[in-house]
């Protein structure tokens, strides 16, 4: 975002120092004479690492992509060369955990009144992102592809695993926040209805921002001359090469890209200072004769940012995109996630007892809800996350 202060978006042409002689800027006027001719070892590193793809060394890059790979990440060869720490990531990194904390440091109802403008916020983002967006030409055909799924999809596993564990991850199920959270409400608070709604807009939300991402996505179609999937791109990808591509080619390029970055980071306190609170909650009712205590729980919450900050480090050296996405892989999401999951639902449905927690719920909330969710408690939820898991972990063996 502090790079798209500029008339100019420095992804947008080759002419930069960090330009290799593979660079193609995004007007497809082919490589750059100003290219610093350096070997480019680690080109197209990151993207073989996202996509799973393994291209040719000489093959053809984007600058947005040497953009993202040489001059944010620096990224290195492999694992195994860390490099330096990158300082400006670094700085970006400590403004982020300073902002986390003055959100998080006086409990649930700074967070709270916090939450309503980084959780409404980018909802304006996002509409007047969108309305640029589908007045794009080729905006038409990314609609088009969006909303005609290819159904023979749907017989591969591999689609419905990825779709389990991505909304497993999106409604943060497993992870704590939405039990430490809602240990915050009154007794009586209607749970039952407040999931459904959560349940309806948070679906809803990933619907609407489909339509701005295949806009975009069709307005790269048409520029390059290619079909939409061809441009089409999934997880920091998509965020950080394709999307600020697509951004460049627009009029006034630079507000569209602050825009777009500053939603990116709204989004990103919002998950990270309610995964904060939901930890700090935990721990805190868990020793409350120690840090209910005068301002304890205030230092507690310092000393555990200034820890997540250090170890965040890792992630912003050179060879910092590789541990990045070993953490990704094996604990933000996928199987982990997963077998939380499983236990949780073992202890409410077995351990608890289903028909005991249906009627504590009930006597909450003051009506008994569909036995439908008590099978799914028992039943459903533990054999889907068994499956899942098992599947999963076939799918990933090396």
């Amino acid at each position: 975002m502090f790079a798209s202060f500029t008339s100019k978006l420095p992804w947008s042409h080759c002419n930069n120092p960090w330009n290799t002689p593979q660079c193609v800027d995004l007007t497809g006027a082919g490589p750059s004479s100003s290219g610093n001719g350096q070997n480019g070892s680690g080109m197209g590193v990151l993207n073989d690492t996202l996509n799973g793809t393994l291209s040719p060394l000489l093959e053809k890059v984007s600058s947005s992509q040497e953009y993202l790979e040489r001059r944010v990440l620096r990224i290195s060869g492999g694992l195994d060369e860390p490099g330096t720490v990158n300082w400006d990531l670094a700085l970006c990194l400590l403004l982020g955990w300073i902002i986390c904390y003055l959100c998080v440091w006086k409990g649930v109802k700074s967070t709270g009144r916090v939450v309503y403008f980084t959780a409404t916020f980018p909802y304006v983002l996002l509409t007047i992102i969108m309305f640029r967006a589908v007045t794009l030409p080729g905006a038409a055909e990314g609609i088009k592809f969006y909303l005609n799924p290819n159904f023979t999809r749907l017989a591969d596993g591999q689609v419905w695993l990825d779709a389990g564990t991505q909304v497993f991850f999106s409604y943060s199920i497993g992870l704590g926040t939405l039990i430490a959270l809602g240990s915050y409400n009154k007794f009586k608070t209607n749970c039952y209805r407040d999931c459904i709604i959560f349940a309806c807009v948070n679906s809803g939300t990933s619907l609407y921002g489909g339509f701005v991402i295949f806009s975009v996505l069709g307005f790269m179609a048409l520029k390059q001359g290619v079909p939409v999937e061809k441009v089409a791109e999934s997880g920091p990808g998509l965020a950080f090469v394709a999307y600020p591509a697509a951004v460049a080619e627009m009029p006034v390029a630079p507000l569209w890209s602050i825009l777009f970055f500053f939603m990116v980071i709204l989004l990103g306190l919002d998950s990270e200072f309610v995964g904060v609170e939901g930890f700090v909650t935990a721990i805190v009712d868990l020793f409350p004769q120690h840090l209910r205590r005068g301002h304890r729980k205030e230092i507690f919450i310092g000393v555990c940012s200034i820890f997540w900050f250090l170890l965040g480090l890792s992630m912003v050296t050179e060879g910092g995109m590789y541990v990045f996405q070993l953490f990704d892989f094996y604990s933000a999401s996928g199987s982990a996630l997963l077998w939380v999951s499983l236990f949780q639902s073992i202890a409410i449905g077995w351990i608890y007892g289903g028909e005991r927690f249906y009627d504590n719920m009930a006597s909450m909330i003051g009506f008994r809800i569909n036995p439908w969710i008590r099978i799914c408690w028992k039943y459903l939820t533990p054999l889907f996350c068994v499956v899942s898991s098992y599947n999963y972990s076939n799918h990933h063996k090396v």
